[in-house]
Formats: C-alpha cells, sequence, structure tokens
C-alpha cells in the first residue's frame, strides 16, 4: 500500500497500561492499530507473538481476535492462522449503500427523539473532534468522529439502528484513514467541522427534513471523493 504510514512490527505496538481484563486490554491496542493502518490490511497476526508481547497467556489474545472477527477486522482463515482482514474494495458500492442510509436515518430520528443530554453529548464529541481536526490529529478526527456519529444515533433511540451504523463505522475507519491521507495529506479543512455543527443546529431545532438532508449531503461528498480515488486513472497524464 504505497504512501501511507509505515508498518510496525508487533514489538513497536501500544501496550496501554489499564486496569481490567486482559481480553480487552490485547483489544484495545490491535482494534486501534488495525484501524489507524499500523497494521496492514492482510498482516498476520499470531497468537503466541501477540501473547509475548502483551505478556500474558494465549486465552485472552485469541478471545480478543474472536471479538475482532466479529467486528470484521481480523479474518480467521481455515488453516487456523488470523490475518488483518483485507479491505474488499469490490463491496464498497454497497458498503456506501448502508452507510449514507444510516446517516439519514439516525439524523433525522434525531431530531424527534433528542435530549438536552444528548445535545451535550453530541456537542462534547464535536468539540474533541475540532481540535483534532486543529492539530492534525488524524486518530483524535476518525475516533471522536465516529463517536461523534454514534451519539447522535443514540439520540434517535433505536438500538437496532445504533448498533448497524456503530458497526458500519468502525468497519470504514480504515478507509477513513487512507481518505484523510490521500485527499488531504492529513490536512482537513474546517468545513467538516462546520458541518458537524450544521448538523447539532439542525438536531437541536428538531428540523427532521434538514437533518436528512444535511446528513445525506455530508455523507455524500465523504463517498464521493473516495470513490474518485479509488477510480483515478495516473497513468492518463504520464509522458511515457
Amino acid at each position: 500500500m504505497a504512501n501511507t504510514p509505515e508498518p510496525k512490527a508487533f514489538s513497536d505496538l501500544p501496550v496501554p497500561r489499564v486496569r481490567g481484563s486482559g481480553v480487552q486490554t490485547v483489544y484495545d491496542a490491535l482494534k486501534q492499530s488495525i484501524v489507524e493502518l499500523t497494521l496492514e490490511p492482510g498482516a498476520p497476526l499470531d497468537e503466541v507473538t501477540l501473547a509475548e508481547r502483551f505478556d500474558m497467556s494465549r486465552t485472552p489474545v485469541r478471545e480478543a481476535l474472536v471479538r475482532l472477527a466479529a467486528e470484521g477486522l481480523v479474518t480467521q482463515l481455515p488453516n487456523r492462522n488470523t490475518i488483518v482482514a483485507p479491505i474488499d474494495f469490490g463491496q464498497l458500492p454497497v458498503y456506501f449503500e448502508a452507510l449514507t442510509l444510516m446517516y439519514r436515518v439516525t439524523t433525522r430520528l434525531a431530531a424527534s427523539g433528542r435530549t438536552e443530554r444528548h445535545l451535550a453529548a453530541m456537542r462534547r464529541y464535536q468539540a474533541l473532534y475540532a481540535e483534532a481536526v486543529r492539530a492534525d490529529d488524524v486518530p483524535g478526527m476518525i475516533g471522536h468522529n465516529r463517536d461523534f456519529h454514534v451519539a447522535i444515533a443514540e439520540a434517535g433511540g433505536n438500538p437496532y439502528f445504533t448498533g448497524l451504523f456503530t458497526r458500519l463505522l468502525d468497519e470504514g475507519r480504515r478507509i477513513l484513514r487512507l481518505y484523510y491521507y490521500k485527499s488531504f495529506n492529513d490536512h482537513l479543512p474546517r468545513k467538516y467541522v462546520k458541518e458537524h455543527d450544521a448538523l447539532v443546529d439542525a438536531i437541536e431545532a428538531r428540523d427532521a427534513e434538514l437533518c436528512e438532508k444535511l446528513a445525506a449531503a455530508h455523507a455524500g461528498q465523504i463517498v464521493k471523493q473516495i470513490q474518485s480515488y479509488i477510480a483515478k486513472d495516473r497513468t492518463r497524464e504520464m509522458a511515457l
């Protein structure tokens, strides 16, 4: 994968020092590395090596990999080996259909279901997102963008939509990482911050029609730019 951040060895992976389950520790560290493309699609995930890296038995490592497989972030092969899940570009059209629909549905429902508590959560994540954009903090942008839209979905009050949208957002974090890098060299325009602000204003005003319109436009322009990058012919202007 040309021009993407260099992959790191297992020895370079972050090992967060947190209390709680060893499974959660491994899961959090691997998920962060996968969605940020520190571990590239197709990279092998050896249980023995990981257990040594995290200084724990293979059982929590295995359980963490099972969780990641359920989220579509790792693939467990028939020979019992595990790899970081490839990005299936062939499935992107149907993925984008589902993602755009969830943007529209969840934002529209938030207009009628939101409470002051929901609005406070949206503004909190939006402030974190805006600061990440200002600081060119790409992991922060991706994580806070996800949390912002999940907060909107939770305001809609339908846990099935929230669960589906959360999974779609998580699956798309690697695509978003490529999008930020390839389209903007990790310097995201402020217009995305303003679009988030407009969504919150429309939700606060309980304007369902405007919510859906803004959400569709917000998703649509991201999808359009990603599709444009994937379809780009880099040889068209090449002198041979």
